[in-house]
């Protein structure tokens, strides 16, 4: 009876770890299917470019992450280097966030 005991823990314990492990893998390929960047991103095109203030003008489409349709708006880049990296007219990819109540440009691609 003590050695059917032992082998039937040895039992519960190996299916055990084996559906931990295969909820922990269905997980991980969940977590990589759906890229967030791809989401939170939308298409526009320059309109100006305010290196004093730190701003871009942007023409956009729909802008999912925040609720907001499509328009015309001033943004803040996150980073002055962004400024560097368009002009008036270009097509670009872009990421905007609230950041602390200011509409900013957190990531930009010149297509």
């Amino acid at each position: 009876m003590k050695v059917f005991t032992s082998t039937l823990q040895a039992v519960i314990l190996a299916v055990a770890c084996a559906a931990a492990t295969s909820a922990l893998a269905q997980h991980t390929v969940t977590d990589h299917a759906q890229p967030a960047v791809v989401a939170d991103s939308a298409d526009g095109e320059i309109k100006k470019v305010d290196k004093a203030s730190g701003k871009l003008t942007i023409k956009h489409g729909e802008l999912k992450n925040l609720g907001m349709g499509a328009m015309t708006m001033v943004f803040r880049a996150k980073d002055a280097a962004m400024l560097d990296q368009v002009k008036a007219g270009d097509k670009v990819r872009f990421t905007v966030e609230n950041a602390n109540g200011a509409m900013t440009v957190t990531a930009l691609e010149v297509k």
